[in-house]
């Protein structure tokens, strides 16, 4: 039996760090507002990057870290929903970058917030045996954003984070997916429609994350026939919905992760980002058991268990 394994993280973060206060010029709030809602004390903004450079510079980041040379790589997927083009994809542009080989599939996945553990997923089901693979999650959702809706211009932010990943013999590596249609809860128009913005139901959102993420963490536990887990990552939207589910499912505080303060919420970004400073903290590593689970527009959900 082989399964998914993340060798090396990377994460990219824009310069540009903005506080609450600072949105106090577009939209009638202020840090306390925030900060109670939701947690999120700063975030950042691309002023000039590209969403492909975002992830190009995750990606070699996690290249440069686990020792692999671009050309060793077999597939590239990027989880986004703010590429730059139509097409040329995120990846692709990640491809010429990088020098990654030209005879690999590369390509862009829409899966919002839940994006990052459906790429992983699609990873695991491709890649052979020992060989090599770049998972991204990538947005730059500060282009998206109508700054005079204060119940949505607080909560995003831009970053990418990547995962250098390799199948292995012995890895163990679950996953659950879903989606239920529902574009009223949470949506953004596309290149087509006259007004792109976020739009959110800040109520059903709330409702729906909660339960997502309590299945999907339950779900793993059981895949795994493991409840001792060394580390529960989730996706970085709101403190009121991570802390709700540490209580329900009584997981220690220590072994869920929370950097939503200082990024807000980075879509498809926030699991990689996470997972990023885990490893760079020491509190993740080889041997390691992780739950993972994100949600997100769509809607969609998705969760996974590996063991590093």
């Amino acid at each position: 039996m082989s399964g998914l394994k993340i060798i090396a993280t990377g994460r990219k973060i824009p310069q540009k760090c903005v506080t609450n206060d600072d949105l106090k010029q577009y939209v009638e709030t202020s840090d306390e507002w925030i900060r109670s809602r939701t947690g999120i004390v700063t975030r950042h903004y691309a002023s000039g990057e590209k969403t492909w450079q975002l992830a190009a510079g995750a990606a070699k980041s996690a290249l440069e870290k686990g020792g692999v040379n671009a050309a060793d790589i077999s597939l590239c997927i990027t989880a986004t929903i703010t590429g730059d083009y139509a097409t040329p994809s995120v990846s692709c542009m990640v491809q010429r970058e990088l020098g990654l080989p030209e005879n690999i599939p590369v390509f862009d996945i829409n899966a919002a917030c839940s994006g990052f553990i459906y790429a992983l997923s699609v990873a695991d089901r491709m890649l052979e045996e020992g060989s090599w693979g770049l998972v991204i999650g990538c947005e730059r959702l500060s282009k998206i954003l109508d700054f005079t809706d204060r119940s949505t211009c607080v909560l995003f932010g831009d970053g990418a984070g990547a995962a250098l990943v390799k199948k292995e013999v012995g890895g163990e590596f679950y996953f659950s997916l879903g989606a239920s249609g529902n574009k009223e809860a949470l949506y953004a128009g596309g290149i087509n429609e006259e007004e792109s913005f976020v739009h959110m139901n800040g109520a059903e959102v709330f409702r729906f994350a909660t339960g997502a993420m309590e299945k999907g963490i339950l779900e793993m536990q059981e895949k795994s026939r493991n409840s001792d887990v060394d580390m529960y990552v989730c996706h970085q939207a709101n403190a009121r919905i991570i802390a709700h589910v540490r209580k329900k499912l009584k997981i220690p505080q220590e072994k869920l992760y929370m950097n939503l303060q200082r990024y807000g919420n980075t879509s498809g970004a926030s699991i990689p980002i996470a997972l990023d400073e885990l490893f760079e903290e020491g509190k993740i590593g080889k041997g390691k058991k992780i739950i993972a689970v994100g949600f997100g527009g769509g809607l969609t959900w998705g969760s996974c268990f590996m063991r590093l």
